[in-house]
Parts: C-alpha cells; sequence; structure tokens
C-alpha cells in the first residue's frame, strides 16, 4: 500500500514511491542522512553529500553505496515530487537497513535509500541567533546520524533558559557545534573554526573555500568555552544558511551586523552548484 506523509512532502524508497512496509524499515533509527537545497537540479557540495553517504554506509553497514544509482534515484524523486520540486527543493537523503536486526545492528542483506523532496527553505535569513553553552556531545560525531534526540533535547533545554538554541562544548571545554549546524567565530583577523570531535558540514567546507579563494583568513583550532568572550562575531552554517548572524553566547553581545556578514554574503555567492548527475 502507497502512503502520503503530507501534501508537501514526496517520499521514495530505492526509487518506487513510499509504501507502508518500507517505511517501516526505518523505524529503528539506526540510519544515516545527508540534507541539501537543490536548485535549477544542482547543488553545492554534491560531491562531499556523496563522501557523506559513502562513509556513514561503511561504517554503520560495511556495505558500499552505489552513488551514480541514488544520484539518479534523486533526479527521478525531484521530477514526480511536481511543484517545479527540481528547480528549488530540500531534499533528505537516508540510509537504513532494508530489514533491520536489533541483535546484528550492523549486518544487512540490503539497504534502503530514503529520498523525501520538500518545499525549499526559506530565502529570507533568520534572525540572529542567542546561543547557550551547553556540555554535550553528539554519539559518534563525525557521521549524520538519525539518531537526534540527545542534540534536539539540548535545544529544547537552551529554549528554555531564554535562548534560541545551544552550542555545544565537551567535558574539557572544547567547542564543537550545535544541534544542526557549525559556527564559525571572528577574532577581529580572522575566522576562527572549532577544532573539536563533530560532523564535518558540507555547507561549513564548501564556504571554508569560497572564503580560501577570497583570501580571508581563516584558522581552526581549539577553541576553549572561556575563549568566547574574547570573539566580536559570530555565524552558524548549515544546508538551510550559509550565515547565520550570532546575537549572543551565554549572555556575551556580539556584533550581528559586523562587516564580516558581508563578505560572507560575497563567498557564497560564490560557491559554485553540482549538477545533478
Amino acid at each position: 500500500m502507497t502512503t502520503t506523509i503530507s501534501r508537501d512532502t514526496w517520499i521514495e524508497i530505492n526509487g518506487q514511491p513510499a509504501r507502508v512496509e518500507t517505511l517501516q524499515a526505518a523505524l529503528p533509527n539506526f540510519g544515516h542522512f545527508t540534507s541539501m537545497q537543490v536548485r535549477d537540479a544542482a547543488v553545492a557540495g554534491l560531491a562531499l553529500h556523496g563522501q557523506r553517504l559513502q562513509a556513514a554506509t561503511r561504517l554503520l553497514f560495511d556495505a558500499e553505496l552505489n552513488l551514480p544509482q541514488v544520484w539518479r534515484w534523486l533526479h527521478q524523486a525531484l521530477e514526480h515530487a511536481g511543484r517545479d520540486a527540481i528547480h528549488a527543493s530540500s531534499v533528505r537523503i537516508a540510509v537504513h537497513a532494508s530489514r533491520f536486526d536489533r541483535s546484528r545492528p550492523g549486518r544487512s542483506d540490503s539497504l534502503n535509500v530514503m529520498i523525501s523532496v520538500a518545499a525549499p527553505a526559506p530565502a529570507a535569513a533568520p534572525l540572529p541567533q542567542r546561543l547557550c553553552v551547553q556540555r554535550y556531545a553528539r554519539e559518534l560525531p563525525q557521521i549524520k546520524h538519525e539518531a537526534t534526540f540527545g542534540a534536539l533535547w539540548q535545544r529544547r533545554l537552551a529554549q528554555q533558559a531564554g535562548c534560541d538554541d545551544a552550542l555545544f562544548v565537551g567535558d574539557d571545554g572544547a567547542v564543537s557545534e550545535g544541534p544542526t549546524w557549525n559556527i564559525g567565530l571572528f577574532d577581529g583577523q580572522r575566522i576562527v573554526w572549532p577544532q573539536a570531535p563533530m560532523l564535518a558540514g558540507v555547507t561549513q567546507q564548501v564556504l571554508v573555500a569560497a572564503l580560501d579563494r577570497m583570501g580571508v583568513e581563516q584558522q581552526q583550532r581549539l577553541v576553549h568555552a572561556d575563549e568566547l568572550g574574547s570573539f566580536a562575531a559570530a555565524f552558524l552554517c548549515n544546508a538551510t544558511h550559509a550565515a547565520t548572524p550570532v546575537a549572543a553566547i551565554d549572555g556575551h553581545r556580539l556584533d550581528a551586523a559586523h562587516p564580516l556578514f558581508d563578505r560572507l554574503q560575497q563567498a557564497r555567492q560564490q560557491i559554485a552548484m553540482e549538477p545533478i548527475a
């Protein structure tokens, strides 16, 4: 039986419209995914998304992902979704076992590739964010896995404390990431990217490359939570928005209108879009 998730979301699994029985295979929540914005049948950092999917599939399932097939399924899902989805849409590609065995979670005779197509992210930039520092680290932080409860619970706690979101620091005080984004910090001379166990964001990677081409000084290093009050500006980046300003971290005000954001906007415009093959 075919099922409709919502009027605004189209889902296909292994190139076929999602059915109740194929959707049930995703319920154990043992899998991984990547999210992207599609514009005119192209994606920023498409090759990096592919590398992410391949690496996580090898780690979780000891299996190889047929990327050319995944991209064909993606193109097909965009065409089937209608609403000019191939020109502008939000896409999530998830990989999980077709028959999951809780006693042997890494074993899988075959994999399901679930592609969800929804409306594109709003073009308008979000409001500057107020962050609360939370001591937390995601499990297996180097992959974008489906176990999102802990990270989103930290977001909930931050909002209960009067912030918009949570900034994670480890037990050693090292700044890492947020629930769904990477953070860049500006010390007045250069952009500093925290070095800690975390997900290497695709948007972060393509933004770093664009800033390098522009000659903007950048550095990746360990950033301790005690240093956060010394930065002049900060921004968040993910597939939805490449440079969301940060208004404050634990009450320390940051310049959300710093000239840095003009440079970030220029860099964003220089990011190449890779066609979906």
